[in-house]
């Protein structure tokens, strides 16, 4: 075990919190959100509590305290609290269950659902009367109808409706196709998750009768992992007429318990980044790196060689998870949006995209205000812009070092994800000398700046976007006052000027 200091937020006061030691600072601050108050945290005593709670024999506290040390599974936020006054649920850690060399655990996976089963359906017995959470409020105190007399036998042949006794949320999905050696943007990763969520679905509702079992996938692409679905298949397509308490399962969306379990990616989403928060290499970067050959220093050697060692996946590929568990798993998280929040620039950023050695781009020759500016650009493969080069031919060398500066800063925002459409909202219309008419490019007429012309260009070459000029200068302010100033003369005689000589003195 280890102590360290932690808080919920940046502006709460650190805790000490005491955790097992190979567990991570995000570890420590998901517990400090988990568990209300000042006081520091021990995770023996505060997972006991709930342990305590959900456990009817040493038995199952054993295997639940086993689950979370492996980081396998950890209840939802308000169990931690012992709050049942909702059904309870548990995030599973798929890539827990990956072990190297051997692949997916499902029989592993299978028993770790029983237990979870077991435990939320007899908390749902024992504590029904605590669900207040679950009271229809707004039809408290609306008048009751009056009652039919109650009948001697049941109207049809229909079972009773079985409650809901809790929740099973699959998380780190992408971390666990990494593990097993599947890419998450491929036909056999997709087929890999929709057999996994299958599997997790069929052990929860063992017991629930065959209506509420989903169609098995058709393809199941791990190896063992086919005998273990018709196993459990066959116990769990069987006709009862006292059904279990339903428990649903589906994705987890982003939570506390996702830092307790060491998740990478929540739910069913893809990792947006290959480093861990420290800056090493993320435990499912090393599985990626490792199904394709590489080492760190042979990847490192590729990468900075121009070659694309691990594309990330993209929006389209997490729709395309999206729609293939839709039928798997009893409900999903929200649909991702593609255009709220765009995927390709979170997956760049915090991994630099150098330029490969040989690149593509123009040189802009181009005259401002009567100022001689080169504008040179640099581009990736695809042809997006990875590199910019602003040189002013004619100025001091301050003002030059200055540009360089500010053209590498520019260069390095791009090459780690920065998108250039805030570039050139911050920097277009800049105003600032030297400015006037531009001559050798058509995009403008009229600079404010020659940072105003350069986003501009760089606007309309790699944007399709055509920004119009700016007002002049001499629409922008007042004109200033001549000089020299007017002298007061003589009532109705016009002031005089006298034009001023030039006397040369030898002493």
């Amino acid at each position: 075990m280890s102590t360290l200091q932690a808080a919920a937020d940046p502006d709460a006061p650190c805790r000490s919190v005491t955790l097992p030691a190979e567990w991570d600072a995000e570890a420590a601050a998901a517990l400090a959100q988990l568990v209300p108050g000042t006081e520091s945290i021990d995770l023996g005593r505060t997972a006991s509590r709930w342990v305590d709670a959900l456990a009817q024999d040493d038995a199952m506290a054993r295997s639940l305290t086993w689950l979370l040390l492996m980081r396998q599974a950890a209840p939802t936020e308000g169990v931690w609290s012992c709050a049942f006054d909702r059904p309870p649920g548990f995030s599973v850690n798929l890539a827990a269950f990956v072990t190297p060399g051997e692949g997916f655990g499902a029989e592993t996976f299978v028993a770790a659902l029983r237990l979870i089963s077991r435990v939320l359906r007899e908390t749902a017995s024992i504590r029904a009367d605590q669900r207040n959470g679950e009271l229809p409020l707004p039809g408290l105190f609306t008048a009751v109808p009056p009652t039919t007399p109650p009948q001697t036998e049941p109207a049809g042949d229909a079972p009773p409706a079985a409650a809901l006794a809790g929740s099973i949320l699959l998380t780190n999905l992408d971390a666990c196709l990494a593990g097993v050696g599947l890419d998450y943007d491929s036909e056999d990763g997709r087929a890999a998750a929709c057999a996994i969520a299958a599997l997790a679905t069929l052990t929860a509702h063992c017991g629930c009768g065959p209506d509420t079992l989903p169609l098995p996938p058709v393809r199941t692409v791990l190896p063992g992992l086919g005998e273990t679905l018709r196993t459990v298949w066959n116990e769990a397509a069987v006709e009862t007429e006292t059904p279990l308490a339903l428990i649903e399962t589906g994705f987890s969306s982003s939570s506390a318990v996702d830092g307790v379990l060491g998740v990478e990616a929540c739910g069913l989403a893809p990792v947006f980044s290959l480093l861990r928060p420290d800056g090493s290499l993320a435990q499912s970067t090393l599985c990626r790196l490792d199904a394709r050959g590489f080492t760190a220093e042979t990847a490192l050697a590729a990468a900075l060689a121009g070659e694309d060692v691990l594309p990330l996946p993209g929006a389209t590929a997490h729709m395309a998870m999206y729609r293939a568990l839709s039928g798997f798993v009893d409900q999903l998280p929200a649909r991702p949006d593609p255009a709220a929040q765009p995927l390709n620039r979170k997956l760049e950023r915090g991994m630099r995209r150098a330029l490969p050695h040989r690149h593509g781009g123009f040189t802009q020759k181009t005259t401002i205000g009567g100022h001689r500016l080169f504008l040179r650009t640099g581009e990736y493969d695809d042809g997006t812009l990875g590199e910019l080069s602003l040189t002013p031919t004619r100025e001091s060398s301050m003002v030059k070092g200055l540009m360089d500066s500010f053209s590498e800063a520019v260069s390095i925002g791009l090459q780690y994800g920065a998108p250039l459409e805030e570039f050139v909202n911050s920097f277009a219309y800049s105003c600032f000398g030297p400015a006037g008419t531009v001559e050798g490019d058509p995009v403008a007429t009229y600079a404010t700046s020659m940072l105003d012309y350069a986003f501009r260009a760089l606007s309309e070459a790699y944007l399709g976007n055509k920004l119009p000029d700016g007002p002049h200068e001499d629409e922008q302010m007042e004109p200033d006052p001549l000089l020299p100033l007017d002298l007061p003369g003589d009532e109705g005689n016009p002031p005089s000027r006298t034009r001023g000589s030039l006397r040369l003195v030898v002493s």
